[in-house]
């Protein structure tokens, strides 16, 4: 088997998508709806089909590594287009064009009607396309400009529905909150390039070790943990992370589909990755992993906390995925890197079958998305139903499913770390299991069982859909969605409940990710204890069946069980009883408050004062002051030109008689002596 890709299949990757979405968005007037989505869809299915066949060829040994096109050459830092494939890109190429696949076909049923539907197939083909200049990129100005379009990408797409303030309120916040991830994101990459002199992965990863022995100038802090800080600020922005988390489950307002696109594949996974690629540096840095480690911690466990107070649908999920990617971020801090990203393609399958199938049931509930209006759905659409329960069984780790897997393999790689922040770490993603089963199973047993609420809605529908709904009576009985719909959720739930018996072996104790992930097994020995208790897929599934995660997780769905179906009144009774709690949880922490009335007030104090102090009063008084200086010279000299000739006579006369004075005063001065 050859060991190089053909330049020509990785180039049509990420160009399929962009030219589907040039004709949709410049020519969307000429080929119309059929036209928008075909040519889209196209072009994504050009890039998954192309996408696989890089898999294959790179799980046969074929790598590659070179130039695309050389922009510029500024004395030694050379910049350039390039792609960088191995075990980490291939896989992540593949996850991201299917999940964008499938996207784009239940797109064709979810925006039915909507009259942006050319632009909204023209923006996730876009997305799609920055994603995998993202994940393909060979060096950090690359890696820069993919991080930016998705960014900007996602801000159209949040803000899709553009007449909703909601919807322009949240594409705002997402916008300004990643720029403040952004802002330490390219210091950590100025400081790499800085000490490093070179934009290239390869040539910073090898100088790694020189850089680990500089200080960061005026202080004696180690320069690479300063450089891998920012570079995780940038993660904690672009991934979600606490506190750079809260534009995430505003940017419920876009339409369901690109939530499923931006929460599962692309957007929120891009700092996980950027992480993983960047091992190399991070594994020199204890006090980098340790802060990325209890970040992830209290991202896993209190956005988890914040999911068990929602109602609605979207929101629900979006708080899991929150949850889910502190615990990618906990295994990234302890040197678990692979299992981070094995976690990530696990999650990326099931987290986007649950946001497809929490937008099948919109479509059926009339775009009411209150969970609290829902109930007994499941004989009115049963293929959501089972698709539904399989990515909620996937989710809370069961057994033989894909999240078991990876979020076993997390909590056995975090409690063999030996970073100080490993035991709050281990209660986090622990506790956290059984939180996970408690919220996803009150959703799925508040949609699809118990008594139908729909007819008689006990909570005034949440108004989150910007078009209407074709003339649907929001009082009509739920229906099954189109196949366009319900074929996605199909196709996801196959990888939902295989890929992680199947992958767990090449991608964390294979020869899969080799050359892409760097470990220090000496100081962080997770993945090689991880290894030593790996038996086989099956054998780590039957073993679950003893573990306490199970339990845990079997616990929170038999309470959700309890509380939702059996004994409605007792979480009432507890939201009473916990209200100083509940308010704190349904205020999100207070973090939005503290954004609001403390940064974005104390921000405005510091504009106001170097407003009026610095450019009113310094600065203009200045200008202005030396305006009027001359102005005011200007007027005394004014008087001297009156145009009237013997003034200026005398005025000769006066100062010849002056000159004469001063030049003959000291012999008339010796004189007089």
């Amino acid at each position: 088997m050859a060991t190089t890709i053909s330049l020509g299949l990785l180039l049509t990757v990420p160009l399929a998508p962009l030219a589907g979405a040039l004709i949709a968005g410049l020519a969307g007037r000429w080929v119309g709806r059929r036209g928008a989505h075909f040519f889209t869809i196209l072009g994504v299915f050009i890039a998954f089909v192309c996408s696989a066949m890089v898999l294959s060829q790179v799980a046969g040994g074929a790598r590659f590594n070179g130039t695309v096109y050389e922009w510029m050459v500024l004395g030694k830092l050379v910049m350039e287009v390039g792609f960088l494939v191995d075990g980490l890109t291939a896989m992540m190429m593949v996850v991201v064009t299917f999940v964008s696949l499938m996207v784009h076909v239940y797109t064709i049923g979810y925006m039915d009607g909507d009259p942006g539907y050319q632009r909204f197939f023209s923006y996730i083909s876009l997305f799609t396309f920055s994603m995998l200049m993202l994940v393909m990129s060979n060096n950090f100005l690359q890696l820069f400009f993919g991080w930016e379009a998705v960014g900007l990408v996602s801000y159209l797409l949040i803000g899709f529905w553009f007449r909703k303030p909601t919807a322009i309120a949240a594409n705002m916040k997402a916008f300004i909150v990643n720029r403040v991830g952004d802002f330490g994101f390219i210091l950590g990459i100025s400081l790499v390039v800085a000490y490093g002199g070179t934009l290239n992965y390869a040539e910073a990863f090898a100088k790694a070790p020189e850089l680990a022995k500089l200080t960061f100038p005026g202080t004696d802090w180690m320069l690479i943990t300063v450089a891998c800080i920012c570079l995780f600020i940038g993660a904690m922005g672009k991934s979600a992370q606490f506190p750079l988390h809260v534009w995430l489950p505003d940017s419920m307002e876009g339409p369901t589909p690109i939530s499923a696109l931006i929460h599962a594949a692309t957007m929120v996974t891009a700092g996980i990755f950027m992480v993983a690629r960047m091992s190399p540096l991070f594994e020199l840095s204890d006090t980098a992993l340790n802060f990325v480690m209890i970040i992830g911690a209290i991202t896993a466990l209190f956005m988890g906390l914040l999911g068990i107070i929602q109602n609605d649908i979207k929101r629900v999920v979006a708080y899991s995925t929150l949850s889910q990617l502190g615990y990618m971020t906990v295994a990234l801090g302890a040197s678990a890197y692979s299992v981070a990203v094995f976690h990530l393609m696990t999650h990326a399958f099931f987290k986007a079958l649950l946001f497809l199938a929490a937008g099948s049931v919109i479509i059926g509930m009339h775009h009411d998305q209150d969970i609290r209006n829902m109930g007994g759905l499941r004989k009115h659409m049963p293929i959501t139903w089972i698709t539904a329960l399989l990515g909620s069984l996937a989710l809370i780790g069961t057994p033989l499913f894909a999240g078991f897997y990876s979020k076993d393999s997390i909590i056995l790689a975090v409690e063999a770390s030996n970073l100080p922040g490993t035991p709050f770490a281990v209660f986090a993603v622990v506790a956290g299991v059984f939180v996970t089963a408690f919220y996803s199973f009150r959703m799925f047993f508040l949609v699809f069982h118990g008594e139908e609420r729909f007819h008689h809605k006990p909570h005034p529908p949440q108004d989150a859909h910007a078009h209407d709904d074709n003339g649907d009576d929001h009082d009509a009985t739920p229906h099954e969605s189109p196949w366009v719909v319900t074929a996605p959720l199909i196709l996801l739930a196959v990888p939902s409940v295989l890929i992680g018996f199947l992958a767990i072996q090449p991608m964390l104790f294979g020869e899969f990710m080799k050359d892409s992930i760097f470990v220090d097994t000496v100081r962080h020995p997770a993945m090689k204890e991880l290894a030593a208790q790996f038996h086989g897929a099956a054998a780590m599934a039957l073993h679950g069946l003893q573990t306490l995660p199970f339990w845990l997780a079997l616990a929170g769905v038999v309470t959700a069980w309890w509380f939702y179906l059996k004994q409605p009144a007792i979480p009432a009774a507890i939201a009473r009883t916990f209200s100083p709690v509940v308010r704190v949880l349904e205020n999100k922490y207070y973090l939005d408050w503290f954004n609001e009335h403390v940064l974005a007030a104390g921000a405005r104090l510091v504009g106001t004062g170097l407003w009026k102090g610095g450019d009113v009063a310094m600065i203009d008084g200045a200008i202005n002051g030396s305006a009027n200086a001359v102005g005011g010279l200007a007027g005394v000299l004014r008087q001297f030109q009156s145009g009237r000739l013997y003034q200026y006579a005398l005025v000769m006369l006066l100062g010849i008689f002056g000159l004469l004075t001063w030049r003959l005063w000291p012999y008339f001065s010796g004189l007089m002596r």
